[in-house]
Parts: C-alpha cells; structure tokens; sequence
C-alpha cells in the first residue's frame, strides 16, 4: 500500500497537507542532483588524478611512482566519507532529511572548487600536496552524508509498489555526473593542448563543479521535509542518538549492506579509473579516445540503473542483485582476455559496454535496497555508514590496488580481485531476506 494513504489516515485530525509529498519532478532532481555532483567531482578527480596530478603534484619521482601516489590521494576522500556518514547521520536521523543534505552540498562543493584553485608543487613543494590532501579530506566528510540523504528523498517520497524506482533517481545522477565531466574533458582536451592542459585545463572541472552545486543548493531549498520523517517527528520517534542504536541494533544490517554495494564501487573505478590508466599505457590509446568510448559506454550505464530498478520493483532487490554478482564473478575471469594488443577498439569497447551493463543492473536497486535495511530512526545513519564503509572497502584504493597488480602480477590478478569482491557480495546477499514488501514506514 502507498506509504501516503498511511499518512492521510494518522493525521485525520491535522492538517494532511503538511504532510503532502514532493512532486516527483522536485524529488527526482532534489536527489539526482547531489549524486551527480558527487559523481562528477570524483571522476573529475579520477581522471585528473591519472592523467595530469603525476606532473603537476609529484614531479619529482619516476613516472610509475608518481602514478601511485597520484591515485593514493584520490583515496583520502574515501577514508573521509565514514567520518561524514556519522556527522551527517547523526544530525538526518535527528533534525531531518532536508536541512542535512543542505548542508553537506555547500561543504562538497566548496572543497571542489578550492581543489581547482590549488598552487601546483612547483610553486609550492609539498605544501600544494598537503592542502589537495586537505581539500579531498572535506571533500570526502561533505560527500559522506550526500548519497544516503538523496536514497532518503528519493525512497521515503515514493509509493511503496516504485520504491526502487524512486530509489533510482540518485543513482541516476552517477551516469550524469560521469558523462557531464568525461564530456567537458574531452572538449577541454580536444581544443586545448597538453601544456595548456597541465596548466590550467585541469582546474576547469572543478571550477564548473560550482554550478551545478548552485543548481542543487536552489532545488533542495525548496523541497519539503521527507513524510516519513516528519511523521516521526509527530510520533515523537526521533532517534536522539541514532549513532548509538544503529550500532547496537542494526550492526548486522550495517555489514551486509558494505558489503552489497562495495563491489558496485570496485567494479566502477575499474572501469572508470583504473583502466584509463591502463588503456593510455599500455594499450596505446590516448587519453581523448579513450574518453570518447567511456563516455558511449556511460548511456547504457543510464539505462540500465532504469531498467534493473523496475525489476526490483517487480522480482525483488534480492534476486536483481545477486543476478548481476553471478554475472560479474564471470566477467572477472573474461575481462583481462579483452584488454589485449594495441590499440583494439572493438574488444575494449566490449569490455566498457559489458562492464557497465553489470554496473548498471548492480548499482540501480542499491538505492531502495540499502534505506529498507534500516528503520526510519535510523535509517540515514545506517544506509550511509554502510554506503560510505562500502566506499572505502570497494573503491578507496581500487586505482592504487588494481595498478599495482597489474604491474606486478598480470592483468588477470586485477580479475581476480574483481571477483573476490563479487563473491562476498553474493554472499551477504544470500544472508539477508527480500527487502521489497517490508514496512517503510516503520
């Protein structure tokens, strides 16, 4: 039954009006919006981080080093993100949805738009490190408390039939974040040469980051309060320390839910991250070709968020998710068979569509999914330590990791690990129930 008509029966006394849902119009870009930006701020990192910070932040080492410690940095904000899943959690669980995921936009984006003004080494030294470390870290705290707040507009606005649909909306916001910031890099570097590139041409995405955080900051001013929180603020069902309790009553859910989602995070930085690197090193493309097939590749990613959600909707989470973890422990194995020779467009191209149709069929239903572990006294604490926990776990070092494997051991050891963070997804699938009929609004 809608999670509404429960709502118009409790407050038969009050005025039901206060207690109306968005229009789905407002709820979709209230949740949308925060996810593409952090998509887009991250991948923006990403691709800098691979492509222009070995020169500009560590110019004083071999070029193989300077790589590594270039994608160590991308993972402070993944350390960072837990720190921000308990602030946040803390004060959404407490003070509401709206005020929260306010807040933790204007701190991600600010920290964004500093990274983009950052001195470079050679004029700072180890200084200009420390502050992008700095940055990326408040970046990261911001970030924290993002997804699950949007998962919270999305999913606690939604009728009970379209929770996963719903639940989509923010997860739609990574294809469009990521295409958003492969599109302005490919212009970037298709009119600006590399010198310019390293330059400035790097500062640009993150300076244009500023925009779209004005966007959200104006939509998220006007959405309303999710019903479901303001019902529990009527019940006097507050939590007053959320933190606590989610520990202690939910800290099964909290493992289970790091980790379903942290191969979705694995598998996306490798893709996304991982083998840029590689396809410009080793596989003889440039980082511009390269781009232009990721950025094909994201559409379908789009597409089928949209289509494994309504699934979800229909067959359940459950055997949605654990469909798509059978199917990437055999990609794992496949995928390094793809990536070979010079200069192949066809088998990468494979390999990126492949790849993210798998991400898209994982990521999509993770947006109901993981709100449904928790109840609403704790929920946004719970979806977010678990989806923040999940970042680091599956993607805070991905790049680093993968790399490293692939240098040492071969580019099957990078399936390999793949595959190991499939099958524990898998395995925590099969340790929880279906999700799907549970009673949201408790």
């Amino acid at each position: 039954m809608d999670n509404t008509n429960n709502l118009s029966t409790t407050f038969k006394h009050k005025d039901t009006s206060a207690f109306k849902r968005d229009s789905v119009k407002t709820v979709m870009f209230a949740s949308m919006i925060g996810t593409a930006i952090e998509f887009f701020d991250f991948y923006a990192y990403g691709t800098a981080a691979a492509a222009y910070f070995p020169k500009v932040f560590f110019p004083e080492v071999t070029p193989a080093i300077a790589t590594i410690l270039s994608l160590l940095t991308f993972g402070v904000a993944f350390i960072a993100r837990p720190l921000g899943s308990f602030v946040f959690g803390h004060f959404g669980d407490k003070i509401g949805r709206k005020r929260t995921l306010v807040v933790s936009l204007l701190l991600m984006g600010i920290s964004t738009v500093l990274i983009g003004l950052l001195p470079s080494y050679a004029t700072l030294g180890l200084t200009a490190v420390v502050l992008l470390c700095a940055c990326r870290f408040v970046q990261g705290i911001g970030l924290g408390g993002e997804w699950s707040g949007a998962a919270l507009v999305a999913t606690e606005n939604a009728p009970a039939s379209k929770r996963a649909l719903y639940g989509a909306f923010p997860e739609l916001g990574a294809p469009l974040g990521f295409f958003l910031s492969n599109g302005l890099f490919f212009l970037l570097e298709t009119f600006l040469t590399p010198a310019q590139m390293l330059s400035f041409g790097w500062r640009v995405p993150f300076l244009a980051s500023s925009i779209l955080v004005l966007v959200g900051f104006w939509v998220r001013e006007r959405m309303q309060e999710t019903p479901l929180f303001r019902l529990a603020q009527e019940k006097n069902e507050v939590t007053k320390s959320p933190l606590k309790v989610v520990f202690k009553t939910s800290w099964r859910q909290l493992i289970q839910g790091t980790l379903i989602v942290s191969v979705t995070y694995t598998l996306f930085y490798t893709l996304a991250t991982w083998s840029l690197t590689y396809a410009t090193t080793k596989l003889g493309f440039s980082n511009q070709e390269y781009l232009f097939m990721l950025m094909g590749s994201i559409i379908i990613f789009a597409l089928l968020i949209v289509v494994s959600s309504t699934f979800a909707d229909k067959w359940g989470r459950k055997r949605t998710l654990m469909t798509s973890a059978s199917a990437l422990i055999v990609f794992a194995f496949l995928f390094p068979y793809l990536l070979q020779g010079q200069r192949n467009f066809g088998s990468v191209t494979l390999f990126l569509v492949i790849g993210f149709v798998l991400m898209g069929i994982a990521f999509g239903p993770v947006g109901a999914l993981l709100p449904e572990l928790f109840s609403t006294k704790v929920r946004y604490s719970g979806s977010g330590i678990a989806y923040n926990l999940a970042a680091i776990v599956g993607a805070a070092f991905t790049p680093t990791i993968a790399t490293w494997l692939a240098e040492n051991w071969g580019i099957r050891s990078v399936g390999l690990y793949l595959a190991v963070m499939a099958i524990a997804c898998l395995v925590s699938l099969l340790t929880i129930k279906e999700t799907k009929t549970v009673d949201f609004s408790k």
